[in-house]
């Protein structure tokens, strides 16, 4: 059973910088297709970062050129850099991972970021 975890949430002032990252236990990340996505208060679940198990990346529109998603392949994390952070950027963030081989899909108990004005 693969867990993920996520950590580096907090609360930042418009226009700071976050960390996330998202570890496995029981499998190799590299493997996987990782993904971010995030969750505000009242809205559904949206996509944020993408990278597949060949390193390509993809952004949603609203995070491009701010965001970055990378894999730490020593640690086995997958990391997500915020900067340039906004307010409506305020969500709880969650790690997903996809099983290329098996089509699994795996989620994180989720990380709280805050954006204050």
């Amino acid at each position: 059973q693969v867990q993920l975890v996520e950590s580096g949430g907090g609360l930042v002032q418009s226009g700071g910088s976050l960390r996330l990252s998202c570890g496995a236990a029981g499998i190799t990340m590299s493997k996987l297709h990782m993904n971010w996505f995030r969750q505000a208060q009242g809205n559904q679940r949206e996509f944020v970062a993408s990278i597949t198990n060949h390193a390509e990346t993809n952004y949603a529109v609203a995070v491009r050129g701010r965001f970055t998603i990378s894999r730490d392949i020593l640690k086995n994390t997958v990391d997500l850099q915020m900067n340039n952070l906004r307010p409506e950027d305020t969500a709880v963030y969650y790690c997903n991972a996809v099983d290329p081989t098996s089509a699994r899909m795996y989620w994180g108990q989720g990380t709280q970021v805050t954006v204050s004005t």
